[in-house]
This record gives C-alpha cells, sequence and structure tokens, in this order.
C-alpha cells in the first residue's frame, strides 16, 4: 500500500495547526538507519486509509519527494470529538529485522461448528488481535482462527491457532497460552429448555398415577 507524504521544515504549534487549516496533518517517520523525519500528508486520504484493516498492519511504501522507504504505522492522534486525524507517526522497517506488530485475527466456519450448527450456541471472540513477531517480509496482513470444531462449552486458545511461517506470538502478563474465542448456549435459551424440561415432567406425571 502506497503512502504519499511531503516534508514539513516548519515545526511547532502554530505550524500544525497551520497545516491542519489547509488540509494537511502533521506526521513524522522514524527508526532504521536514517534520522527522524518530518512529514505532512494529505488528511482526506488519510483518514480514508486509517479505516481501512490493512493499513494498521501491512508494510507500507511510503513516497517521500521521489523516495521511496518501507514503514509501519506505529501511532495516530484523533481530535476528542470532531473527525479528524492530529497527528500520525510512521516507523522504517528493516527486512533483515523482527518487527512487533498487532494483526487482526478473522474467524471463520463458526456456522458449521458443532457449537452454533447442533448446539444452538453462540461462539465470543476474547481477542480481536494479536500481537506478533516476524521479518517483514513475513509479515501477514491477517491471521485466520477456524472455528469448525467447536463445542458447547469449550475454549479455542492460542495453541489451537495455525500461525504463518515465520510467525511467533508475542505474549505478555504471564499468559502463556491465552484464550481466543468460547463458545457458550445464550442464557435465556437455557432458561427456556430448562423450563420446557420441567412442563414435560409435569406433564408426564398425572399420566404415570393414572
Amino acid at each position: 500500500m502506497k503512502v504519499i507524504a511531503f516534508p514539513r521544515k516548519e515545526q511547532g504549534t502554530g505550524a500544525s495547526r497551520r497545516l491542519r487549516k489547509a488540509g494537511q496533518t502533521p506526521g513524522i517517520i522514524y527508526g532504521g538507519n536514517g534520522a527522524p523525519v518530518t512529514v505532512a500528508l494529505d488528511h482526506n486520504a488519510l483518514f480514508h486509509a486509517l479505516k481501512k484493516e490493512t493499513f494498521h498492519s501491512s508494510i507500507l511504501d511510503m513516497e517521500v519527494e521521489g523516495k521511496v522507504e518501507k514503514v509501519l504505522l506505529r501511532d495516530f492522534q484523533m481530535h476528542a470529538y470532531k473527525q479528524l486525524v492530529l497527528h500520525v507517526d510512521f516507523q522504517r522497517v528493516d527486512p533483515n529485522q523482527k518487527i512487533h506488530v498487532k494483526v487482526p485475527l478473522h474467524f471463520i466456519n463458526a456456522e458449521i461448528s458443532p457449537a452454533v450448527k447442533l448446539g444452538g450456541g453462540i461462539i465470543s471472540h476474547v481477542a480481536s488481535e494479536l500481537e506478533i513477531s516476524c521479518l517483514p517480509g513475513d509479515l501477514p496482513e491477517f491471521i485466520e482462527v477456524d472455528l469448525s470444531k467447536m463445542e458447547v462449552g469449550a475454549s479455542l486458545h492460542l495453541s489451537d491457532v495455525q500461525l504463518p511461517k515465520g510467525v511467533t506470538p508475542v505474549l505478555h502478563g504471564g499468559q502463556d497460552n491465552p484464550t481466543i474465542a468460547t463458545a457458550s448456549v445464550p442464557a435465556g435459551q437455557v432458561a427456556a429448555e430448562g423450563e420446557a424440561a420441567e412442563g414435560a415432567a409435569e406433564a408426564a406425571a398425572p399420566a404415570e398415577k393414572k
């Protein structure tokens, strides 16, 4: 995905405010072997790009004055109540150095799982993204999570997820095998089934006395 930026010479709060009034967003490119570079980007193009999942989890081609560098989106700040991007940060990537990135999880095959198809249950997504470590060339846009074998009452953990080649999870907080998804029957449905069973038992009781 290509991103076009322009050199930004003026810095400071006043300069950033003028940029925003002119329809641009101030930003910075840092890391790698180069010095930090302050840039400006077209606000509307950036605003729409931020709505795309791939913009957050892919290696981007950043072009500044005809020179293209490989970068990752690292941070951005939004206005408290306006649809306005205040600032954006990009980090250069080295093809030979591993990066830490959060990638989205795409859940598939829930509708054919025993939990949903046979048990009438629902599958809850405990995690929506996973932090991984890999070389830039191995970075996946997303990771698929297959739910086809989930049973009611079961949980799917990280160890059950097939990670792409060259990708390893980055875990925090002492969790070595966190829960990714759970399958359960809605509380209302459990209550209804219980009432139906009680009704059937009461109806059968008089018949047994006869």
